[in-house]
């Protein structure tokens, strides 16, 4: 088994919090992990991007030119990145952020209403990890126990009283993953 998926939006939204909780868990579970972020100097506001690979295998490189799945949060990441799935990819998309969806017919298209789901949730913070739970039904490289693990070590303790909500969030992306069929 071998994921090479490419995370993108605005600094803020939990890009590259969401790559190093996928590389933790990865580690977690025993497995050979790459995670390297790309950011502007911006902290909130500017762009942010991470690729992750997860793999049973060495990873020869982490320079990769097309990407079995990406998870796009802003219009701008969809805009540049839409074209780098491999064909027979998947890109998942939160729904509420993009105004022009992807066009390409040779990916497999998933598009979650993150967004919405953590209002309900009445905490708007979570939005990556409904993403994230999202993710992890549709590819299930990961268990959702490994993920809450890398979580703790992304996370600042101080913020620890926030992993119930995470968790949460978490199953509900998993679920939304499920009623959700690639179009």
């Amino acid at each position: 088994m071998k994921r090479e998926t490419l995370i993108a939006g605005f600094g803020g939204q939990g890009v590259l919090s969401m790559g190093m909780t996928l590389a933790y868990a990865g580690m977690i579970e025993g497995k050979n992990v790459s995670w390297m972020p790309s950011y502007g100097p911006e902290m909130r506001g500017g762009t942010a991007n991470c690729t992750i690979i997860i793999s049973d295998e060495k990873i020869s490189s982490p320079i990769i030119n097309a990407y079995d799945s990406i998870i796009i949060l802003n219009q701008p990441s969809m805009d540049k990145f839409e074209s780098v799935v491999k064909i027979n990819g998947q890109i998942l998309y939160e729904a509420n952020n993009i105004i022009n969806p992807p066009t390409r017919n040779d990916v497999d298209i998933v598009n979650i209403p993150a967004n919405k789901e953590a209002l309900i949730m009445g905490q708007k913070k979570v939005m990556n990890m409904i993403v994230l739970g999202a993710f992890l039904g549709l590819n299930p490289v990961l268990k959702p126990e490994s993920i809450m693990e890398g979580l703790k070590k992304v996370l600042p303790k101080r913020h620890h009283h926030l992993l119930p909500i995470n968790e949460k969030a978490l199953e509900v992306g998993i679920s939304l993953a499920y009623s959700k069929s690639p179009s």
